[in-house]
């Protein structure tokens, strides 16, 4: 469990603390030395970091030829970076971990925000989707620009953890592969004129 004084102390300030913390319990990890690797479905598993040296040099071996996610918030280890010698152990620090996280992942929230006119727990789910693939409308979600706030925002809105409910995604969060069936669906034809005619 990461101590919510840190999380307080260090996250981006654009972001209402509760929704912080309910980004990081869904998608980071406790521990600030964290380094997952994908490489397509595929998992690397190599030896666990036991220093913040160890998890620089995991990081820099592996970035750009997979999916590197790194610290408290599973940052992405290659988001601004063109050359993996420039990846240092801010990375791995956990408050400037969080940092760049919440600020990143509030980017991501009102990239999402922005797309469906709205801001709320539907849009959360769907920036926390954006979030673990990278991808949003079949963008990089994380090189989009930055919209700003919603009109007449100050700051990122989003509703407190309790207001946050889980719901099946949107079809624009499916994976790739998850066809859907053009014969499944609904009837979108409004057929009362057709009604009106048929009466005496």
């Amino acid at each position: 469990m990461i101590d919510a004084a840190l999380i307080h102390q260090c996250a981006d300030p654009q972001i209402e603390i509760a929704i912080v913390e309910r980004f990081i319990a869904e998608a980071g990890s406790d521990n600030p030395l964290s380094v997952t690797i994908t490489s397509g479905d595929r998992i690397i598993l190599p030896q666990v970091p036991q220093n913040a040296d160890d998890a620089v040099r995991l990081i820099r071996r592996f970035a750009g030829q997979a999916t590197v996610r790194v610290g408290l918030t599973q940052y992405p280890a290659g988001y601004g970076v063109s050359d993996a010698a420039q990846i240092s152990v801010d990375l791995v620090d956990a408050c400037q971990n969080i940092r760049m996280g919440s600020a990143l992942f509030g980017k991501v929230y009102r990239i999402v925000a922005h797309a469906r006119g709205e801001a709320g727990s539907s849009v959360f789910r769907e920036a926390l989707n954006a979030w673990r693939s990278g991808m949003f409308q079949d963008d990089y979600v994380f090189g989009l620009a930055d919209p700003g706030p919603l009109s007449g925002e100050e700051n990122v809105s989003m509703y407190p953890p309790e207001a946050i409910v889980d719901a099946e995604p949107d079809s624009t969060t499916l994976a790739p592969e998850q066809n859907h069936d053009p014969h499944a669906a609904g009837i979108r034809v409004d057929l009362s004129p057709l009604k009106d005619q048929g009466e005496p």
